[in-house]
């Protein structure tokens, strides 16, 4: 893995055939642990909402929210690319409102680019953006900030309005673009007709990359968990067993000992 992870670099996997992977991240502890791990890409997702906030959406989170918690992962953020997600509302109002908030975040948050959900309807926002120097990565299919327009957390299965969809993001100046919810079959159709990559969650495994959200892939979150996200941990339950061991010992006066006192 290179020194820091570019735009550059990800097109170059892609040409190459090497997979990209990303997870989320929304404080320092977490980026550290993932950059040093070896992942290309930090995604600080509005998700935190959910992740984080404990909320039933992502469509309360602030533009001051993300900025901060873009920053701390930023701190965190050694080689990964780090992106921030423009939060609902922040982009969709005007064209001027827009664009002084992606300049915000970059100014203020350390990030490298930003990304913003929809397809062909934000595609003139993301040319300006990019036009104006903000490296912008694309989200289309399941967009969560649409979530009570699509009806719920839906597999998107409009095959021609998503393939409709990836070619305007790419023509209008998306470096990459997330593939959220799609039918594989499609996915792996819209994967090989862009130029720039994809990352998948949720779409399959021909995606030039892959994403999933930290605190479901470690077994943080509690309850459901999509039928894409696969566990590579268990940290919830390990930090119940260290949190019920740590009470016992309090309370039966084993802890502290002789080795953690002065």
């Amino acid at each position: 893995m290179p020194a820091t992870v570019t735009r550059k670099t990800l097109m170059d996997m892609k040409k190459d055939g090497k997979k990209i992977v990303a997870s989320t991240a929304y404080d320092y502890p977490f980026a550290r642990i993932a950059d040093e791990s070896g992942i290309h890409m930090l995604l600080v997702g509005d998700s935190l909402g959910m992740a984080v906030q404990g909320e039933a959406n992502t469509l309360g989170v602030t533009m001051d929210q993300m900025i901060y918690h873009t920053r701390i992962v930023a701190k965190g953020a050694g080689t990964a690319m780090v992106i921030g997600d423009m939060p609902f509302m922040s982009y969709q109002v005007s064209m001027p409102e827009a664009l002084t908030n992606a300049g915000r975040f970059l100014k203020e948050s350390g990030a490298s680019a930003i990304k913003l959900e929809g397809g062909a309807a934000v595609s003139e926002t993301i040319r300006a953006m990019a036009e104006a120097g903000i490296p912008v990565m694309a989200h289309i299919g399941l967009t969560p900030q649409s979530v009570h327009q699509l009806g719920g957390y839906r597999v998107q299965r409009d095959r021609s309005r998503l393939i409709a969809d990836a070619d305007k993001v790419e023509a209008a100046g998306a470096f990459a673009v997330v593939l959220e919810g799609i039918p594989a079959e499609i996915a792996e159709e819209i994967t090989g007709s862009l130029n720039i990559p994809t990352i998948g969650i949720g779409a399959g495994s021909a995606c030039d990359g892959q994403i999933l959200v930290l605190h479901d892939m470690l077994g943080i979150s509690a309850g459901h968990v999509p039928k894409f996200v696969k566990k590579y941990a268990e940290l919830r339950q390990n930090a119940m067993e260290g949190l019920r061991t740590y009470i016992d010992e309090v309370q039966n006066g084993i802890f502290p000992d002789k080795n953690h006192s002065y």
